[in-house]
This record gives structure tokens, sequence and C-alpha cells, in this order.
């Protein structure tokens, strides 16, 4: 059994060392906070943790994320990571505390706290927003991982004030914690999750909904597709209330333009028959794979790969032997995903390759007795 009563000891050896030094304040002890604690605890880094919830604090400590705050400590960055409706009240807090830290944020929206700050007339020189679109759908510091935030972005707000040294340390923060920082305007920002995280869970939750009232049958037929869509439908409703009146301009704009879309949709369905019915659909579906295929791929990279379904038998050891076989056969796994058959005892791995890899990999694998379910590209 693990002892948790302490925390674990931080493993100083890194490959890289770390760009950050001196101590490193936390502000928020939750998911993210405590996450971006152990990333760099990892890196040797001192980090202090404080939290308005004792419990969570001192639940983060003894995982190892940081450190009770002491009374002569003097951080040259501070990370508040709190919810979105305190995060202005907490950064000039510790703006006024600490005048000699370098303060940012990881709040999922930018300009709400950037703005409020400004009306205040707080002095935001030392002030950075940022946010590293990384999380789970479970939170709090039990959930934390030190590397929730490896290959993922981390926009970085800064202003004509920012100051070359205090936007070097907030870059830091991020590629020490294995992110890949990325320069916005709050505005940008703003409107750029609207896009591509707060709509998709408005439309997942939704989507989610209709599953609470459907039948247990229809129920059992559920695959692969509607579990992909409504995963993030999973999220804390008192979370999303927030980040979404935080950002409810880009997102209803979005959201009536997808309304549009649907009407013309649901118009085209009710006379599939008639004239120009069928292109509507058609063009929809089209307009989705162009979509689609604008998202980076691996690596953030624009790379198209080809994939395969291997069926595996439901017991233990077959996912590893059939890595290791195509380990042998020289074939790299650039990504993987997994569906079980509702009832059967064996799975679906769809794996991605790159082509020119693609038929040696089905050819190889079958000679050694694996069964391909198809060519997703077929």
């Amino acid at each position: 059994m693990t002892d948790t009563t302490s925390a674990p000891p931080v493993r100083t050896a890194s490959v890289v060392a770390p760009r950050l030094s001196g101590t490193v304040r936390v502000v928020g002890a939750g998911l993210l906070g405590a996450s971006v604690g152990h990333a760099l605890r990892a890196k040797g880094i001192d980090v202090v943790l404080t939290d308005s919830s004792p419990a969570q604090l001192r639940l983060a400590v003894d995982y190892g994320a940081g450190r009770i705050e002491a009374d002569d400590d003097s951080p040259s960055l501070i990370v508040v990571a709190v919810p979105p409706d305190v995060t202005a009240d907490v950064v000039q807090a510790e703006l006024a505390r600490f005048p000699g830290a370098v303060v940012t944020d990881v709040a999922s929206v930018k300009l709400e706290p950037f703005r409020v700050l400004r009306e205040r007339g707080v002095d935001l020189t030392r002030y950075i927003g940022s946010h590293p679109l990384a999380g789970r759908e479970r939170g709090g510091a039990i959930s934390a991982r030190a590397d929730l935030f490896i290959g993922r972005p981390w926009v970085v707000c800064r202003d004509g004030d920012t100051k070359a040294s205090d936007l070097a340390l907030v870059e830091a923060l991020a590629l020490d914690v294995g992110a890949m920082p990325l320069e916005m305007t709050p505005e940008e920002h703003d409107r750029s999750v609207a896009l591509t995280s707060h709509v998709p869970q408005v439309i997942a939750s939704l989507l989610a909904a209709r599953l609470a009232v459907a039948d247990e049958g229809a129920l059992r037929l559920s695959g692969q597709g509607v579990r992909d869509t409504t995963r993030i439908a999973a999220s804390a409703p008192e979370l999303w209330v927030q980040i979404l009146g935080a950002n409810a301009g880009p997102v209803v704009e979005i959201l009536d333009a997808l309304a549009d879309d649907l009407r013309d949709v649901s118009d085209a369905l009710r006379a599939p028959d008639a004239v120009g019915a069928r292109r509507v659909v058609a063009e929809t579906i089209r307009h989705g794979n162009d979509g689609v295929e604008r998202l980076p791929g691996k690596h953030g990279q624009n790379r198209r790969f080809e994939s395969l379904v291997v069926m595996i038998d439901d017991t233990a050891g077959q996912l590893g032997r059939l890595f290791g076989e195509l380990g042998e056969l020289g074939v790299n796994v650039e990504d993987l995903r997994l569906e079980h058959s509702p009832g059967a005892q064996f799975g679906l791995a769809e794996i991605s390759v790159e082509p020119a890899a693609l038929q040696g990999a089905v050819s190889g694998l079958q000679a050694r007795g694996w069964r391909i379910a198809g060519n997703t590209n077929d």
C-alpha cells in the first residue's frame, strides 16, 4: 500500500535542465494547479501551494505537488489556478502582496479577467495571462498529473507593456512542464477557444442529454461514435457556467451559426426527395470532412495517416502482443483508438500508421494470425 502521509521525494534528475529557478507559487491546488506543481517539482523546482480549501491543499501536498507556504517566501513567478469568476480578484491580490513577482493565470478565458483588472486601475505591467490547453474529465488534486501538459499548446497573452524578461518567465513555465507556448491576444484566444473548446462542450452536453431519456434498447446500440462525441459531457456544470458566461459573446456567435446550419439540414430531411435536398446533406458531410482534415495531427503536424482495424480477443496481454509484433514489423503506431464490441468477447483496435507502412502492416499481421476487420480509408 502506498503511504501518502508525506510528500514523496522530488525527482531532480532530468534530461533537460529547468529554465525556471527560485520559488514558484501556485494559487489553487486543483487539477491544473497541482499538475503544474507536480511537473515543476519533477524538475527540482521549489513549489509553494496555497488554496482557499485547507482539505484540497493538504491533499495536493500529500501527493507531492508542492509545499505549504512560509512567511519568508519570495516567489519569482506566481501561477493563479482558480475558477474564472475569482481569477481577477486573486491576480490583483497576488500582484499587491508580491511586488517583485510576475503573475500569470491559467483560466480558460483571457479577456474578461484582463478587462476587469484594467477597469479597476490595477497596474498590469507584471501580469501576463496564459492558458494551457490541457485537462481531464475529473478535477481536483487527486486527478493531477505531472505529464498533463506534455505536447499541449500553452497560450501566452502579452501586451505592449510586457517586459521581455517577464514574458520569458511565463514561456519558461510552459516549456518546463512540457507544453508548447503560443502568443495570442486575449481577444484571439477567446474567439479560438469558443470554437475549439467551449462550443464543443455545449454540443456534447446537448447530445448526451438526449441519452438521459433514451430507451435502454437504444443505449445498448451505443458505439464508439456516440462515446467520442459525448466524452466531454461528463465535465463539471459549476465550472462551465463560469466559463461560458465569461466568453458568452464568441460562443453565442458560433452557436447561432450552427443553429442556421442545423435548420438547413432539418429542412432538407423533411423532404429528402425534393430537388437539392440531397445536395444539402452531402455538402454538410463534405464540409465536415474538410474541417477534420485541417485539424493538426501527431506532434501538431498536418500529416495524414492510414488506418487499419485489428480484432483483439478480450484477454490479458493481447494489446501488448499486437504492439510488440508491429514493432517487429518495423511499423510505428501513430495513433490508437479502442472500441469494445457490445456482447462480444473481443475488441477493435483502430491503428493509424504512415501510408507507406499500411500494406506491410496488414500482410504482416495477417501472416501472424491477426484478424484484420478493415481499412478505414477504403
